[in-house]
């Protein structure tokens, strides 16, 4: 069965769908929460390095990344999921110097020393082959869907117990 390209067209597609990623992953999820809305001096700089970090990433697909979805969470918290082909490229891309990140990290430092206006956070996981399962149905691509394209949960693909043991 031909898989549905990736693609970021917002075009809902019809029936049940699942990711059509089979190897190995890692997710990284990464945001910040605006603490303190009258200190925009403090978290504006934070919010507005990621789009630079994300349009690199996109313009170099060698350097890892493979997709990712912003996203608004309750009280002012900003996400962002990121999927990465693996852990090395995410840690090469998280320490490289001639990069967005490094910067921007090193800025971030500096100005959080007694500084509790915005908060950062991040967590990794590192998905084993067959160690994930998606379904998306009545939905535009999104998530891992969105990134490694897409194909029917039929068949083998029908149930989450199935779709585990696909792989």
């Amino acid at each position: 069965m031909a898989d549905l390209p990736p693609s970021a067209s917002g075009r809902i597609r019809p029936g049940r769908l699942c990711d059509a990623h089979d190897g190995p992953i890692t997710v990284f999820v990464i945001g910040m929460r605006i603490n303190r809305l009258t200190r925009p001096d403090k978290w504006l700089p934070v919010a507005r390095a990621m789009p630079g970090m994300l349009k690199e990433l996109g313009q170099r697909p060698d350097l890892g990344m493979i997709g990712h979805e912003l996203m608004l969470a309750p009280f002012r918290t900003l996400i962002t999921l990121q999927y990465w082909r693996d852990f090395e490229a995410l840690h090469a891309y998280a320490h490289a110097s001639e990069g967005e990140h490094l910067p921007a990290w090193r800025a971030f430092n500096r100005a959080s020393k007694g500084n509790d206006a915005v908060g950062i956070f991040h967590e990794t996981y590192v998905v084993e082959p067959g160690a994930h399962e998606s379904i998306y149905v009545a939905m535009p691509p999104f998530g891992l869907g969105k990134a490694a394209g897409l194909r029917k949960a039929t068949g083998r693909r029908n149930a989450a117990r199935e779709r585990l043991g696909a792989a």
